[in-house]
């Protein structure tokens, strides 16, 4: 089958797409900027990448006409707080034009478990973009999910920065809410499974773990499963807004995330049939067995994708082409270089720069730049990297957006998604003389701009002097 992937580079979207190809499916590969497909060089030859917003106005020349099948994975909810149904809307009465015009037969949406009378927004807002595409041509298969647990997935990370960094919680009283978790394996075997299945045509289905549990039975279990302890104190007064900087704070999480989180943490998810389990054969593994392999993966290295790749979990909101040049006019910079003896081995070590690795030099003053970053509102250290040692343009890597990743031509372009009056970029290229240059640029907007880069100069001066002597010197 000739599939079309929409949200390839979202968390669902990667772990999709070599499954898909891996059934002998053709796929295209539906992003708003290729130049950040996190995906390998083997497997973009074997599909074909097309960009398309789906908030723009439709252009449906883009799309090809013989398309058997699509997955609609487009949700908008970490991108704001405010209009983030409307933006779901838009983009669901976008799709159904761009499609009317193929041969699509069916369509799979991966939405959330709505069976309350009172949603959140949310919840309310995957309900609506349900009804929107029901009005297309073409056989709507419905997936309503619960909370998903894998590695990388945006659940599991919460729940593991709460247990991992507070052996004594003092929880808002939402953790008393029920919800029926599901692994993401299992969310994975029901997409393949309806895939081009006649009987799931025009129809909804609840998808769930076999486990009905609390928030909080939920953080006790993970405790279990590590081996540590937690003491979970439960108090009354925690209003949403408390609750959404508590999570914003101690979390991976950006805070338009934790606020509309908090907001459907208040709802219980709980899956009422169980009809697709039986007609595809699925017998959904624990939540306690879901964590357990989560952590065999994030053991072995093989976390295929993150939340905290999405370009919504920092402060990039525009096409990431627009910053792949880096300004001359107008910018401050701070340059090095040192010849290099041994061009791969250092291009392994910026490689693998950020996340547990560090940056080589005062790591105590990055994580000290962290923690300032995320009190004035920035993404901190706190998102790491998925990846040890791999990296694609569009990652995010601690405070820094990946823009450029040549390993080929030795050339690594970061920009900073942290908190500064202005913008700045970081680079790192290995010329063909065997010289590393490593080179800051910052861009200040106004005079608060200037005055931030110059107070900065003393730290930059050990920063960036140790950090290049490192990465050159290190055996």
């Amino acid at each position: 089958m000739r599939i079309l992937l929409t949200g390839t580079n979202g968390y669902i979207g990667m772990r999709l797409l070599p499954l898909l190809l891996d059934s002998g499916h053709q796929v295209i590969c539906c992003v708003r900027d290729k130049n950040r497909l996190s995906i390998d060089a083997e497997i973009k030859e074997k599909v074909s990448i097309i960009e398309i917003d789906f908030l723009n106005p439709p252009d449906t020349s883009k799309l090809p006409k013989k398309i058997d099948a699509a997955y609609y994975l487009i949700h908008s909810m970490s991108s704001s707080t405010l209009d983030f149904d409307k933006k779901e809307e838009i983009s669901a009465q976008n799709f159904n034009i761009y499609v009317q015009n193929t041969e699509i037969k069916q369509v799979i949406y991966l939405s959330g478990i709505v069976n309350e009378k009172n949603l959140s927004k949310h919840l309310w807002s995957r309900k609506n973009v349900e009804e929107t595409l029901y009005q297309g041509n073409y056989n709507l298969t419905v997936l309503r999910s619960g909370i998903i647990v894998g590695s990388g997935s945006s659940s599991f990370e919460i729940i593991r920065d709460l247990c991992e960094k507070l052996p004594v919680m003092i929880t808002p009283k939402w953790v008393n809410t029920k919800t029926q978790p599901i692994a993401i394996r299992d969310v994975l075997s029901y997409m393949i499974g309806v895939l081009g299945n006649t009987h799931c045509y025009n129809a909804s289905y609840d998808i769930s773990g076999p486990d009905i549990l609390t928030y909080k039975q939920m953080l006790r279990l993970y405790a279990k499963v590590r081996g540590i302890k937690s003491f979970i104190i439960t108090v009354p007064v925690m209003t949403p807004k408390l609750s959404s900087y508590w999570l914003y704070f101690v979390t991976s999480t950006s805070y338009k995330l934790a606020l509309n989180l908090v907001d459907s943490m208040k709802i219980p998810v709980i899956a009422k049939d169980n009809r697709l389990e039986e007609l595809l054969k699925i017998k959904p593994i624990s939540y306690e067995r879901s964590l357990e392999l989560a952590f065999i993966k994030i053991e072995q290295n093989q976390v295929v994708s993150s939340w905290k790749d999405s370009m919504i979990s920092g402060r990039f909101r525009v096409n990431i082409q627009k910053y792949i040049t880096v300004p001359k006019r107008g910018c401050l910079t701070d340059k090095k270089k040192l010849k290099v003896d041994n061009p791969e081995k250092v291009i392994e070590r910026i490689w693998a720069i950020g996340g547990d690795t560090g940056w080589y030099y005062g790591n105590w003053m990055w994580r000290m730049r962290g923690y300032l970053d995320k009190f004035f509102g920035g993404v901190g250290l706190r998102r790491g990297r998925t990846h040890p040692d791999k990296i694609f343009s569009g990652d995010a890597l601690d405070f820094w957006r990946v823009l450029v990743a040549d390993k080929k031509n030795k050339r690594l372009l970061l920009f900073a998604e942290m908190k500064v009056p202005g913008e700045a970029w970081l680079e790192f290229d290995i010329d063909k003389n065997d010289v590393l240059h490593q080179t800051a640029t910052f861009r200040p907007k106004g005079i608060w701009g200037r005055l931030y880069w110059y107070a900065m100069v003393p730290f930059h001066y050990f920063i960036f002097g140790g950090m290049i002597q490192k990465i050159v010197s290190q055996k």
